[in-house]
């Protein structure tokens, strides 16, 4: 390359940063702008859920007093649309994060602002669960054909790693907007601790009476999470096709007649494991009698039964919250229909202007 030719080079290259760097300066006035808007939206949430709750306290009063009940079936009709229509909103703006993320990874902000992206991460939080699981069930499978301590001690640690991950990613998806129960967060919180202390058990008498039940309870657990992949897999698509697609070809109808086949069909395996559970704090709680046992088994016993009891309560309980899902996806359908409507009459209306 010639003398010249390394100054034009240069040259060229100067004007391509001129372009760059302006683009840069419109790119963080466009970012300071979205944080405007963002801050301004939060604050418009709060007005309107501030006004609402007086609205409704009054609409209480007025029930008392014998007031129009036309009216005011309507009148909280609108209120739950307009309710449903503010969490729309609010799953397109920022939010802090609790306090477990903030010890874990401090004040990073893990709001997943794009629709699309927040499929992907519940998406991809799915199929680790998946992976993890059938890693766990190979690995449970062997610990019952070859008795190799190392090998227990890896797979235990495997389940302290994994549920401790699961406390991180389903804190970033309540982050974003998940409506996952209170009970099943713990609940990986509390499997992290029975875990630990199954990695501490000392190799004595009760270690060997109870380990191929762990192990096969373990077997079972994974066949279990993998019908629950299908399940929650189905359910995710669906939802997404229900929000994004313009050709609808799911119906209100043909979403829940699958919803509750797939819980069904579900349910039975769950109240298994519950159960399997029930007998592991049973077996534990005996051998806490045994001469060889350490502190590990009747705490270990007494973790069992609180896991068998808090999921028994929390999947019955689910069940009938199903129903405010079925609102939710009402709103979507009609929502569409809302938008379809508006869009046709628009380009009907540009298409009668241009003739």
């Amino acid at each position: 390359m010639s003398d010249t030719s390394i100054f034009e080079e240069w040259e060229g290259l100067a004007n391509d940063y001129k372009v760059l760097e302006n683009s840069n300066k419109i790119y963080q006035e466009k970012l300071s702008e979205l944080a405007s808007l963002q801050k301004k939206c939060m604050e418009g949430i709060k007005h309107q859920n501030y006004r609402m709750g007086i609205i409704s306290k009054s609409i209480t009063e007025l029930t008392k007093k014998g007031g129009d009940k036309e009216k005011i079936q309507e009148l909280e009709g609108r209120i739950i649309e307009r309710k449903a229509k503010l969490q729309d909103i609010e799953q397109t703006l920022p939010k802090q994060n609790g306090m477990y993320l903030k010890i874990i990874l401090g004040n990073v902000n893990v709001s997943i602002l794009n629709k699309e992206e927040k499929f992907k991460y519940k998406d991809e939080y799915e199929k680790f669960k998946l992976i993890l699981s059938m890693i766990g069930f190979v690995l449970s499978v062997l610990n019952q054909i070859v008795i190799f301590r190392p090998l227990e001690l890896s797979y235990i640690f495997l389940l302290v790693w994994y549920y401790c991950t699961l406390t991180i990613r389903e804190s970033i998806l309540k982050v974003n907007g998940s409506r996952i129960k209170g009970w099943w967060r713990f609940h990986h919180f509390l499997s992290t601790v029975v875990a630990g202390i199954l990695l501490i058990w000392p190799d004595v008498d009760t270690w060997e009476h109870f380990r191929n039940q762990f192990m096969m309870f373990n077997c079972y657990i994974s066949v279990v999470q993998y019908l629950q992949f299908r399940y929650q897999m189905g359910v995710l698509y669906r939802l997404k096709a229900l929000g994004e697609r313009h050709n609808m070809d799911i119906t209100i109808e043909g979403f829940h007649s699958w919803m509750w086949r797939g819980l069904s069909f579900l349910i039975p395996f769950l109240f298994g494991g519950y159960l399997f559970q029930l007998y592991n704090a049973y077996v534990l709680m005996q051998l806490s009698y045994h001469p060889t046992a350490t502190w590990h088994v009747s705490v270990l016993s007494v973790m069992f039964l609180v896991l068998f009891i808090g999921n028994t309560t929390t999947t019955l309980m689910v069940i009938p919250s199903k129903k405010w899902e079925k609102m939710k996806v009402e709103y979507s359908i009609l929502k569409y229909i809302s938008e379809t409507i508006s869009r046709k009459v628009r380009e009907n209306g540009n298409n009668g202007k241009k003739e």
